[in-house]
């Protein structure tokens, strides 16, 4: 509500806190992979990514933070982070693991801590 009245919703304090929830979110990711062993040769890992500057959507500014590129095998990681995700079916399937909705949970207070130090840099004008 503060940033709605001050009109930096979509100003450069608006950037500035997506970026740095961005990043707490891109270790969340990187932090549940690892805690749900899904990592083999590390590919998917490491291409954990986001645009360099936030989007818009409508009215919305956002960052879209998933895994980037292809593997070595050619294989896109981001298909590989929603099979592990979601799981597959079948006698050879794969066990969803729901790994986002960890991240989403370990990232949370990151996010809302940087987002309120960001806020509060700007409130006394650094």
């Amino acid at each position: 509500a503060e940033m709605k009245q001050m009109g930096e919703l979509v100003g450069e304090t608006a950037d500035k806190m997506l970026m740095a929830g961005a990043e707490e979110v891109k270790a969340a990711w990187e932090s549940a992979i690892e805690l749900e062993g899904l990592v083999d040769t590390g590919d998917m890992l490491k291409s954990i990514g986001y645009a360099r500057k936030p989007r818009t959507a409508g009215d919305i500014k956002l960052i879209d933070i998933y895994p980037q590129g292809k593997d070595r095998k050619g294989v896109r990681n981001a298909e590989k982070a929603f099979v592990n995700h979601y799981g597959t079916s079948g006698e050879k399937g794969v066990k969803a693991t729901h790994f986002v909705d960890v991240a989403d949970e370990l990232a949370a207070d990151f996010v809302m801590e940087a987002y309120e130090r960001i806020w509060d840099e700007y409130l006394k004008g650094k």
